[in-house]
């Protein structure tokens, strides 16, 4: 069936009710029959497009890693004798984070003639020599630094350990020498 194209025909707008040719008429998407002047589309929060959800992993994940722990470097001459006769040491290494019964190991400076990834043994003083000092074992510190009656201080920046065989020949002395590090008792990449 044919319309006609009703090029003298006029149309009585529904939005508005007025009369308009009706060859300008348009349909919105509501059916409504009106002038092109009154059109208005449609809203697009009327269609709303449907969102999948999150993504629940990524494919080829990997755990997060797990660093080694790394020697840390030490101040020059960081460590120092309690009292005479006493083979207790404080260490005193700077925002340390350490806890009570870790077990540390000290190093002297990197042997740089023969093996790169060999160490020297602090110099040793006060009686107690560098070979013990840096006890292939490590030692397990306890946090703060102990005075010569037994009172602990200042946990963040010291600890204290009981070096294996030697004793301080006076107490209250320093030493260790320069670039010591403290760390694991195994190093490892």
């Amino acid at each position: 069936m044919t319309f006609a194209k009703g090029k003298y025909a006029k149309a009585i707008s529904d939005r508005s009710g007025m009369e308009f040719p009706y060859s300008e008429m348009v349909k919105e998407w509501n059916g409504m029959l009106v002038h092109k002047s009154e059109y208005e589309s449609k809203h697009p929060q009327l269609e709303v497009r449907t969102r999948s959800g999150d993504s629940h992993g990524l494919r080829d994940a990997r755990t997060a890693r797990t660093e080694n722990e790394v020697a840390r470097m030490l101040e020059p001459n960081s460590f120092e004798t309690i009292a005479a006769s006493s083979g207790i040491i404080n260490v005193y290494e700077k925002s340390h984070g350490r806890s009570t019964d870790d077990t540390i190991r000290f190093r002297g400076p990197i042997w740089t003639s023969s093996d790169p990834d060999a160490y020297q043994n602090p110099v040793g003083f006060d009686g107690v020599t560098g070979a013990n000092l840096a006890y292939a074992s490590g030692y397990s510190i306890t946090v703060g630094k102990r005075d010569s009656g037994g009172d602990i201080t200042n946990t963040n920046d010291y600890y204290h350990f009981t070096v294996n065989t030697n004793t301080a020949t006076s107490g209250g002395v320093s030493g260790g020498g320069n670039s010591c590090s403290a760390g694991p008792a195994t190093l490892s990449a």
